[in-house]
């Protein structure tokens, strides 16, 4: 009920068939592969739902829907947003597949996820400055990820014909190429910039600035460019406890006869050991040392107009695409990815994209309504919340009921508009429905079902050989088996 309605309320209802919402929902509630949810559906959904009609749908999806899908979750955003999109932020992620070969698409890369050993896929994706999600590509899994960014920026601008449009992207995505690029491409942007890296003669203004906490500066560069530098203690106390964190790991390799010249790279903290000789490695303190003025410090390159103050603000709200990104892998299970092909792969992202999106609007609503809830919260509730509906013989309509029998049930209900009138069934009493069961007494069935009943009499003679169904509310799921009679036959469901 909620995120159907929520998934209506966006406009992917658009979308024919029930196999798109049946999977963009499951994912915010069953996030699990694509076998295992057709068993889930088939088990509670009694639908006929299997391996291979889902992997046919994909291939539907990616060929005749996904455009359509785009142009909805972007129109919608838009929409939520006041009728705009001037500024979005781009980062990158990589997926990794448990497999041992590599193909043309999946490869071994740089992996964010520690999972080196793992051929990959590089996932490019753009937030709206409230982290909707915008639009999204892949790329072979050895892509540097700084070539990722302009193919996407390029397609998302072109597709929904947009003007001005400011780029907001962390250091990882800077180069002197794209930098170029996105000027002559006339593209606004803010990028994270590596101080330590800049020209000797800037490096040295950088540090005679002598910034204090909250202070900022801006250095003119070339090219229309402008370089603002700013201070902080807690990055500065950041700093420092990972430096000392990554000399005490390196002292540790090097007194276990671990470091060897392998080990001398500028990668990390390795950048702080040197040669002695010809075969001793040892660490370098002073460059360690030297590295304590840099603390605190961080830059941002940019071309834009905006004040300083500005620009150091919309880079902070970075951390609403790596709040996607971490919901996307652990709430939505996004990977690992079982697909091979490429198709498969864009659809099986593309679900992903989706239930983020009314992950989101979730959000938004609750955040509209002032509740305290959050998304997690408000899904683990309604994920409790069933509904019983009697099939009658010889009657026209069935009667159905939904069940609230917690505070924060009846509290999400009112909140959003579904169950109707609230029967109380006790203050904070524990949730009555579990691993798909309504374990509950018959006399309390028969209170909900026959409230009109007075007598067990009455209700025998008016729901004689029903139907019971119960379903979860969050899908309309349907499970359950007949009654012959309600007074004396305690149902059983399956």
């Amino acid at each position: 009920m909620l995120l159907g309605k929520i998934f209506d309320e966006t406009g992917f209802n658009r979308i024919p068939g029930p196999f798109f919402k049946h999977l963009v929902i499951y994912r915010l509630f069953y996030p699990t592969s694509k076998l295992k949810t057709t068993e889930y559906l088939r088990r509670y959904a009694q639908t006929d739902y299997n391996e291979d009609k889902i992997y046919r749908y994909l291939d539907k999806l990616y060929k005749d829907q996904k455009e359509q899908i785009q142009q909805i979750g972007y129109h919608h955003t838009k929409e939520v947003l006041g009728g705009t999109i001037s500024v979005v932020f781009y980062d990158v992620t990589t997926l990794y597949f448990q497999i041992d070969d590599e193909d043309e698409l999946r490869k071994r890369g740089f992996s964010k996820e520690g999972k080196h050993q793992n051929p990959q896929i590089v996932l490019g994706l753009l937030v709206s400055i409230d982290g909707y999600p915008a639009a999204f590509d892949i790329f072979e899994g050895n892509k540097f990820e700084g070539h990722t960014m302009l193919p996407v920026l390029d397609a998302f601008r072109e597709k929904f014909n947009i003007g001005k449009l400011v780029i907001i992207a962390d250091s990882g995505l800077l180069s002197s190429e794209n930098i170029k690029d996105l000027q002559e491409k006339a593209y606004e942007f803010i990028l994270g910039a590596r101080i330590k890296n800049e020209k000797d003669t800037i490096k040295q203004e950088i540090l005679s600035l002598e910034l204090k906490n909250g202070q900022s500066k801006i250095i003119e560069k070339d090219n229309g460019l402008k370089l603002i530098i700013s201070c902080s203690d807690s990055r500065a106390k950041k700093d420092k406890h990972n430096r000392e964190r990554g000399l005490k790991r390196l002292d540790k390799q090097l007194k276990s006869s671990k470091l060897t010249k392998a080990n001398i790279n500028n990668r990390g903290y390795n950048k702080y050991l040197k040669l002695e000789g010809d075969v001793k490695v040892e660490i370098d303190y002073q460059k360690f040392e030297n590295d304590a003025k840099w603390d605190g410090l961080k830059g941002y390159i940019t071309n834009t107009d905006l004040s300083k103050d500005e620009i150091i603000e919309n880079y902070g709200h970075l951390w609403k695409i790596e709040k996607a990104f971490r919901i996307s892998k652990h709430d939505l299970r996004i990977r690992p990815i079982y697909h091979r092909l490429q198709r498969r792969i864009e659809a099986h992202i593309t679900i992903n994209f989706v239930a983020y999106k009314v992950y989101k609007e979730l959000e938004r609503q609750l955040k509209e309504k002032k509740s305290e809830l959050s998304p997690e919260k408000a899904i683990e509730i309604v994920e409790n919340i069933y509904e019983i509906e009697v099939k009658v013989p010889n009657q026209q309509k069935n009667m159905k009921k939904i069940i609230i029998l917690t505070d924060e049930q009846r509290y999400l209900a009112e909140l959003f508009g579904f169950g109707g009138k609230m029967r109380k069934t006790g203050k904070n009493r524990s949730p009555l429905v579990k691993a798909g069961l309504l374990a509950t007494s018959w006399k309390m069935l028969h209170l909900l079902l026959c409230p009109g009943a007075y007598s067990s009499d009455h209700c025998t003679q008016a729901y004689a050989q029903a139907v019971v169904f119960v379903r979860p509310l969050h899908a309309g799921i349907r499970t359950g088996s007949g009654l012959t009679n309600c007074n004396e036959a305690r149902p059983s469901f399956a």
